[in-house]
């Protein structure tokens, strides 16, 4: 078995869009519109098997966690770049463009290099290799 994408809620979806095909070389597929509901989703595909879907609807109300500060739930996700430098690269041009940065470069206590970003709605991005 295997993840296949996880999903996430949006108010911003062109926007969420456009960072993960800018910063991580992501592809993305025709935004889908459900004009009944006005639901509006993308699936954007990595290098990989897994997918993020990020998805819009009017109705879907705004989150009340703390992306500072660790909350009961997903609390982030992963995107192995696959080298420490380009861990370091990418940090370093996403600190330049004015994204927040949680954790800078490190190796962790299990051995992971990784940083820890905020995308454009808040949510915690692993950058790893």
């Amino acid at each position: 078995m295997k993840i296949d994408h996880i999903a996430i809620w949006t108010s911003n979806l062109e926007g969420l869009r456009n960072f993960y095909i800018h910063y991580f070389d992501a592809s993305s597929n025709e935004k889908y519109y459900n004009h009944s509901k006005e639901f509006s989703s993308y699936f954007i595909s990595f290098d990989g098997d897994c997918s993020i879907e990020i998805m819009e609807m009017p109705s879907i109300p705004q989150t009340r966690n703390n992306p500072l500060k660790q909350f009961t739930g997903l609390i982030h996700f992963a995107i192995n770049v696959g080298s420490k430098a380009k861990v370091d690269r990418l940090t370093v041009t996403l600190k330049e463009d004015g994204f927040k940065i949680v954790s800078e470069p490190r190796t962790t206590g299990d051995g992971c290099y990784e940083s820890v970003i905020l995308d454009p709605d808040g949510n915690r991005v692993e950058i790893v290799a």
